[in-house]
């Protein structure tokens, strides 16, 4: 049977259609789901993208009719859309929408879950896909995948059955490995989507069109241009009411094994033969084994303390609500990685993230090397610098490139000057959110945006020997104020002439 992609009849569409489908959210009416997963629902129906049979369970302990859950989806997308709903849009959506009640163990849940979608297949007069979301604690994972094994509702005859996992997808090497064998004891790995939202921005999946449609930049990807690489991932927020999974957790579990070495990979790995899942995916995990754990004094960690923030005090790390008062977990993590293969042998880049800083901002900025003839200094300019590419992915996603220019006038005096393109602006429509193209991408079974169960492990095989290291006491806690770029430390990881970028 021909697939999607394969369809004569799709050639050339912006969108390719969506099989019919059932999608179950597991914590149906949690932060995640109310905040996220519901607005983007509705998003992808208010711009005809869902198949035309589309129907929705949410999952919760909460004792909740469907007319109640349907209220609570209303409101969740009055609030959070990124474009006020259409009355019309939202209650043909909601009308298709059930809630069931009950713990994610308790395997009656399963029996009234697989009721609701043999219903609609039923009406539909043929067997709809299944998309199970698990949007729930970790602990969660292996009993819900193995409940629907043991309830035979991980195959569909007629039809495909998958299963989207949020991170964080295990917290050390040794529990990635478990899960993973848990879910392969029940689920094929075309049928995990392990989701990592970053990965859903625009600005993200332009780096491959950026590196591999832009004949003029692949001469200068390698050693013998690039400097080194900064990516960063500031927040200006503290941990809110995540107090009791953000302690556990830590900066660099939070963002750095995920987030931070996707984008990475994206940036380093090499042409695949393909755009396709499998053939990109190849290619990351070649990065990801070619990095070394970094060595003590190649990491940096920090806690940030009280500060100024948007111009209003706020309290430390240590005086949020719902954290210990003897907290070791750092909010801030730096590090200083090596991509040893023959493109990128000898270039540093530098990773950070960090809570409370003073602005938020996703980016990777590639600094060129400078080049080797400074004729051009002159008294009242800057000089040539070295040129920076930096795809900013938000607040405003984009990309610029920094030129070196003359300054109008009789003398030579060169300044800096930035050639920029923003989606807004280049295109003159709103990006649509990350999940609205990630569960489009779940529901028709492409994995091109989803990590692995190999990239998984490679990813903890990096940041184990880290955190074991921290533990034992390497690279001591340091502390920063919130409002600021971080800690001191951090410059230290950088040669003398190098430095970070302004937050």
């Amino acid at each position: 049977m021909a697939t999607l992609e394969e369809n004569p009849l799709t050639e050339g569409l912006e969108r390719l259609p969506v099989p019919p489908t059932t999608m179950t959210i597991f914590g149906g009416t949690g932060d995640l789901a109310r905040r996220k997963l519901l607005p983007a629902i509705y998003n992808l129906a208010h711009e005809g993208a869902l198949p035309e049979q589309f129907n929705l369970v949410g999952i919760s302990r909460g004792d909740l009719s469907d007319d109640a859950y349907r209220e609570l989806a209303r409101e969740a997308i009055r609030a959070f859309s990124r474009r006020p709903p259409d009355g019309a849009v939202l209650d043909a959506l909601l009308a298709r929408v059930r809630h069931v009640r009950g713990s994610f163990d308790d395997p009656a849940v399963y029996e009234r879950v697989e009721a609701c979608a043999s219903a609609w297949d039923e009406e539909a007069g043929m067997p709809l896909d299944r998309l199970y979301y698990l949007a729930i604690a970790p602990s969660f994972f292996p009993a819900v995948v193995a409940l629907l094994g043991e309830r035979g509702m991980h195959r569909r005859p007629g039809a495909e059955v998958r299963v989207v996992i949020e991170k964080p997808f295990g917290t050390s090497l040794a529990e990635a490995r478990t899960l993973n064998r848990r879910v392969h004891e029940v689920l094929e790995e075309r049928q995990v989507f392990r989701i990592d939202h970053y990965l859903g921005k625009e600005t993200v999946q332009n780096l491959l069109a950026l590196r591999f449609a832009n004949g003029m930049l692949e001469p200068l990807w390698n050693r013998n241009y690039i400097d080194h690489v900064q990516i960063t991932a500031a927040e200006d927020i503290g941990i809110g009411s995540r107090a009791g999974y953000y302690d556990r957790s830590g900066a660099l579990r939070d963002l750095v094994q995920n987030h931070l070495l996707q984008l990475l990979t994206l940036l380093c790995m090499e042409p695949p033969i393909a755009f396709t899942a499998d053939e990109i995916r190849d290619e990351k995990v070649k990065v990801l084994h070619a990095i070394e754990p970094p060595q003590p004094g190649h990491t940096v960690r920090a806690q940030y303390t009280a500060g100024v923030v948007g111009g209003e005090r706020v309290p430390g790390y240590l005086e949020e609500e719902g954290v210990p008062p003897d907290s070791r977990t750092e909010t801030y993590a730096a590090l200083r990685l090596e991509v040893e293969n023959w493109r990128w042998a000898g270039v540093p880049i530098y990773l950070r993230t960090g809570k409370r800083l003073a602005r938020k901002v996703t980016e990777i900025a590639v600094r060129l090397k400078p080049v080797p003839h400074m004729g051009f200094l002159s008294e009242g300019a800057v000089g040539p610098q070295p040129n920076e590419i930096v795809m900013t992915i938000q607040p405003n996603e984009g990309v610029s490139i920094s030129l070196a220019a003359k300054i109008p006038g009789t003398r030579m005096r060169i300044r800096p000057v930035k050639m920029e393109f923003l989606y807004g602006t280049a295109f003159m429509s709103q990006s649509p959110e990350a999940y609205e193209r990630l569960l489009l991408d779940a529901m028709r079974g492409d994995a091109t945006l989803f990590t692995r169960a190999d990239e998984a492990e490679a990813q903890w095989a990096i940041c184990d020997p880290v955190l074991q290291a921290w533990a034992e006491g390497a690279d001591p806690l340091a502390h920063y104020p919130a409002g600021t770029a971080g800690p001191a430390a951090a410059d230290a990881l950088m040669p003398p002439g190098t430095r970070w970028r302004a937050i």
